[in-house]
């Protein structure tokens, strides 16, 4: 609906308070965005003026960069399991403790979200997946028969992801589950009631027709939230299994954009790359926006 100066006025405040967001939205996110995709069609090393090069940095990356080709690969192999899993794992552990009484679900939910509070708690994950006998992981299933000499998991290429996923899997619970649980409480209890009344039988035509339609905003939030975290995994990955990781198994978007944005200092190809990264987060949340708005129906 298109608004006339005369309403403006009239809603005025509404503008006031909107205007701090605004701005800092503006000055902190539009502004670097747009700066980005402009300083990703010049050569800059920080040293000299942008020089503009074209898409010379956009064919180096796609055609001739085999290190990012890796490193979408892992990415989206990483996206891939561990955004929808960990979104589906939040939303059935939130659904579960809701139904618990209010101090054992209040404890659950503290146990749950405890890991995105925890910061970088890779320590204990360092122990578990020593590469010797001593971490708990190779003296487990020594113990138990499964393997005769130490498996290096953050050395060995083919346990790498393996390793990451788990670790992102436990890190990423926690933020969709607390919306989910919140969610969860705001649900108007009537229209379960005159859900009975219209014929709903069972518990799960209630979360298909009442509640996943009814925590929507929820639910998207918790989407974009597993797509950005899935996408942007980077510190997991140079913590657990170092920067650069042996073959690069372990390499990610942005831990390629780390290397030439803070490393090599190339800024022009770095944008190139967050430019990229950003399309196919753009891409991904419209795809999950259109998969939600069908849900319940």
């Amino acid at each position: 609906m298109r608004l006339t100066w005369k309403e403006m006025k009239l809603h005025k405040h509404h503008y006031i308070l909107m205007a701090p967001y605004v701005i800092l939205f503006i000055l902190f996110t539009v502004v670097p965005v747009v700066m980005s995709l402009g300083i990703s069609f010049t050569y800059f090393n920080m040293l000299e003026a942008p020089r503009f090069i074209g898409f010379d940095n956009y064919t180096k990356l796609l055609l001739d960069d085999e290190i990012f080709i890796i490193a979408i690969r892992n990415t989206l192999i990483l996206a891939v399991v561990t955004g929808p899993v960990s979104y589906l794992l939040a939303f059935v552990f939130a659904w579960l403790i809701n139904e618990l009484k209010p101090k054992l679900r209040a404890f659950m939910t503290l146990i749950f979200y405890a890991p995105s509070i925890s910061g970088n708690a890779f320590l204990i994950w360092l122990l578990i997946f020593s590469g010797d006998l001593h971490g708990y992981a190779n003296a487990f299933l020594k113990e138990f028969g499964f393997i005769d000499n130490p498996i290096i998991w953050l050395r060995d290429p083919d346990y790498m992801l393996i390793v990451i996923i788990i670790v992102q899997l436990w890190l990423s619970l926690g933020v969709s589950f607390l919306a989910f649980i919140a969610g969860l409480q705001s649900v108007d209890k009537t229209l379960y009631e005159a859900g009975a009344i219209d014929g709903i039988q069972n518990r799960w035509q209630e979360l298909w027709f009442i509640t996943i339609p009814s925590m929507k905003p929820q639910l998207l939030f918790g989407a974009v939230m597993q797509i950005t975290t899935s996408l942007a995994i980077a510190e997991v990955s140079m913590q657990l299994v170092g920067f650069p990781s042996v073959n690069y198994e372990g390499h990610t978007i942005v831990t390629h954009l780390i290397d030439f944005g803070s490393i090599q200092f190339d800024l022009g190809y770095a944008s190139a790359i967050a430019t990229v990264l950003f399309l196919i987060m753009i891409g991904a949340n419209l795809l999950v926006r259109k998969v939600l708005r069908r849900m319940g129906e």
